[in-house]
């Protein structure tokens, strides 16, 4: 399919939901949002990763159009690590972005905000056949994409939780995405964290067994995965452009819970999966539409609270709230947006 046939069906298929959106399905239509003053910028610099969950931010062009967003660009990196040199370069103005990579980032001084949350759960801790447990990690080697990474910290904590000390108990071997899961394929190692759609290869393909899934299992299930993260001065110049970019964005989740199947088409046309099959899996499991479930500041404190039990961060959680969260385009569009 060409780009151009790819973004006209797009732009059908969203432009449908936006007019849908009048009678309530997505909130507040387009009259509601021409009521409001323009955004401070035209230009909106959205972050593109390589994880299929991040669907909410890369489905909603026609809705940030509808926001007047007349120059929406998507910008690549290799993961959460490049995000947030981009945000902070001011490279990227706003993008969906895994914790706990950005709360690691504010303690260390990165001019990061958090603004809100889309959706729980999305990554996933597998062992080999020799291990049934987490505890049964001590000792062994569980491969994380890089040091610090979102999959290490997750891996981490997880681990801490269960009792394991992650600094000492645990042998982190750093290899890229595909290959840690081929090496966990062959019995080389017996651990391996990632997001989709790397969970889902694995269980189509019966390799190793789930030992944690942050989608459905307790604490980590009740929390936010992937917030709307931006930079302190962008959110400061442009409160109203920051505002409506979080409203169309938080309505392309809903499209994604509305739309599973239409969705995991344009992700595949997208390149983030060369399968169909895998990329509706994503869309079907991840929990999209639910964001009102969920609570922003107890997700950053939980998860402050966990990764500066492990040294990971210096910062209690409360000084990574005050100084790294600003909640008030999210309470708006809470109420805003109510079903």
């Amino acid at each position: 399919m060409s780009d151009r046939h790819d973004s006209w069906s797009r732009r059908e298929f969203l432009s449908e939901l936006v007019a849908a959106g009048a009678a309530g399905s997505l909130g507040p239509g387009v009259g509601v949002v021409a009521a409001e003053p323009p955004p401070e910028t035209t230009t909106l610099r959205v972050l593109r990763t390589p994880s299929l969950c991040e669907a909410p931010a890369q489905v909603a062009d026609v809705l940030l159009a509808a926001e007047g967003f007349t120059q929406v660009q998507y910008v690549r990196v290799g993961g959460a690590g490049a995000a947030v040199q981009g945000l902070t370069a001011g490279e990227i103005d706003l993008g969906l972005l895994a914790l706990p990579v950005p709360v690691v980032s504010i303690d260390a001084g990165a001019p990061l905000v958090i603004l809100g949350g889309v959706h729980a759960g999305c990554f996933e801790l597998f062992g080999s056949e020799r291990v049934r447990s987490v505890r049964e990690l001590k000792g062994k080697a569980v491969a994380i994409p890089g040091l610090a990474s979102n999959q290490h910290a997750f891996a981490a904590i997880i681990a801490a939780y269960v009792g394991l000390d992650p600094r000492s108990d645990v042998n982190w071997q750093v290899h890229p995405g595909p290959e840690g899961m081929r090496l966990l394929a062959e019995g080389r190692l017996d651990g391996f964290i990632g997001f989709p759609p790397e969970p889902q290869e694995l269980r189509a393909n019966k390799i190793g067994r789930v030992l944690v899934s942050t989608t459905t299992d307790r604490p980590w299930s009740q929390y936010f995965c992937c917030m709307l993260t931006s930079r302190r001065d962008f959110v400061r110049k442009h409160p109203l452009a920051t505002k409506r970019a979080m409203r169309a964005m938080l309505k392309a989740d809903a499209v994604c819970a509305l739309e599973p199947e239409r969705v995991a088409r344009m992700m595949v046309e997208r390149g983030y999966t060369t399968s169909h099959e895998l990329a509706g899996r994503v869309m079907k499991e991840i929990p999209y539409g639910r964001w009102r479930q969920y609570d922003g500041q107890d997700t950053v404190r939980f998860f402050a609270l966990r990764l500066h039990e492990i040294g990971m961060i210096k910062s209690g959680p409360q000084k990574i709230i005050a100084q790294g969260t600003d909640w008030r385009f999210f309470k708006e569009l809470r109420q805003e947006l109510k079903n």
